[in-house]
């Protein structure tokens, strides 16, 4: 087991980049709306057929006496290419600008860091999405640091899936007083003495399939470098210590029942807790019973 040590950067002011959770919504460009409209129910060649024209793919599929020469096909697509690109950053742009404080600020925003951000961003189309990209924008432009170019880079290969569960084990995360470190609870240990060598209450856990998240999700999170799949341990207890956590904007207070107890929980890698600013406080309401049931044996949960 791993010692909490690792810290994660600092946190910027959650009031100007918190958002609402993920939800599904319709594609911004009228484009692509018109043909996730007209590929609704259609058999998979049939929408195959629909996105081959839509981005201009489908020249080999007309009979030779009408295909237009390779070349312009190439010209073709590389310009509507652009265009939606282009139209992209123009809609995250102007998202982000809700986002952004109308008040004075001295920090001075990175031309570098902007242009790798129009990079990466400029094939999100998605208008779950590009509002996700637009709190980054906006939270990068209002407190420079906040989001590292690692973490746009890992976010650019998310998709609205993973957003959905980095939002979900959000709703499960706690923080340290400092608000730096996020983790998940994920059981309780006590170092066996002498006389409790033997003992078969020596450890707990906490089931986390009650609040909806699996293993198999905790490895998808891991493979999007979100947390850290192996356990790590918080320091030992002495009996009546407590450690006091935020969870989502609340007070969690665990208190040690016996000498030598301590806290097993999976830690938000830095780029994990830099993309969990992009999710507001959700709390989940089981989590609480759930770690005073899991948890009773070493520590009380207030």
């Amino acid at each position: 087991m791993n010692k909490d040590q690792d810290e994660s950067p600092q946190e910027p002011q959650k009031d100007l980049v918190a958002s609402s959770t993920v939800n599904t919504t319709n594609i911004s460009a009228e484009s692509k709306n018109s043909s996730a409209k007209s590929t609704s129910g259609f058999t998979s060649q049939k929408q195959l057929l629909a996105l081959a024209k839509q981005f201009v793919l489908d020249g080999a599929l007309l009979p030779e006496d009408k295909q237009m020469p390779l070349e312009e096909r190439v010209v073709r697509r590389e310009r509507l290419s652009r265009l939606r690109q282009q139209q992209n950053l123009e809609s995250i742009v102007k998202k982000s600008l809700a986002y952004c404080p109308n008040a004075s600020n001295s920090a001075k925003a990175d031309p570098d860091w902007f242009s790798r951000f129009t990079h990466l961003a400029e094939d999100v189309s998605n208008n779950t999405m590009q509002d996700l990209w637009a709190k980054i924008l906006a939270g990068e432009i209002t407190h420079p640091g906040s989001f590292s170019l690692k973490s746009l880079t890992v976010f650019k290969s998310m998709s609205i899936t993973d957003a959905k569960l980095l939002a979900k084990v959000c709703s499960l995360a706690v923080k340290d007083t400092s608000k730096k470190n996020m983790r998940i609870l994920s059981g309780a240990y006590k170092t066996p003495g002498l006389l409790s060598f033997f003992s078969k209450n020596t450890q707990s856990k906490v089931n986390l399939n009650q609040c909806g998240i699996s293993y198999t999700e905790l490895l998808s999170l891991a493979d999007n470098h979100l947390i850290f799949l192996q356990e790590a341990e918080s320091n030992e207890l002495q009996k009546g210590e407590q450690v006091v956590f935020n969870y989502n904007g609340q007070n969690l207070t665990l208190t040690a029942k016996a000498n030598q107890c301590g806290l097993r929980f999976y830690k938000f890698t830095p780029i994990g807790s830099e993309l969990a600013l992009l999710i507001s406080d959700n709390p989940d309401e089981d989590l609480v019973s759930l770690l005073k049931s899991s948890l009773h044996a070493h520590f009380s949960v207030s």
